[in-house]
């Protein structure tokens, strides 16, 4: 919740995440594909991870009726979310993939810096 807050206040969402053109052989932007897939992340995967997981406590379902009705009761709610949560792992190797093939260590020190520098370390 505090990262699309912080990233509505601050620009980065509009900024870095809409999709949009970008210039041919800008290395250190994303790309369309990489835009959507961010976007689906943040704004679908994560709340349904964190909903599905809400709809499997028989607590929170006491407090919120019907919070599990949504995906068609508790077992159906486990089943998404075991499979959203394998959704998410493989998001996640796909992007250390990546980030290894474009260059580990460039990119880890552009991603703690917030500069792209060109040169090789």
């Amino acid at each position: 919740m505090w990262y699309v807050a912080f990233g509505v206040v601050s620009g980065h969402i509009r900024r870095n995440l809409l999709p949009q053109g970008t210039a041919a052989g800008d290395a250190w932007s994303y790309n369309r594909l990489e835009r959507l897939t961010y976007m689906g992340v943040v704004f679908a995967l994560f709340p349904l991870i964190i909903w599905t997981g809400l709809a499997m406590s028989p607590a929170f379902v006491a407090a919120v009726p019907g919070a599990d009705a949504v995906f068609g009761g508790r077992q159906s709610a486990r089943t998404l979310h075991f499979l959203l949560s394998v959704l998410l792992v493989v998001f996640v190797l796909v992007h250390v993939a990546m980030v290894w093939r474009a260059g580990f260590r460039r990119r880890v020190v552009a991603m703690i810096t917030g500069r792209a520098d060109e040169t090789p370390l």
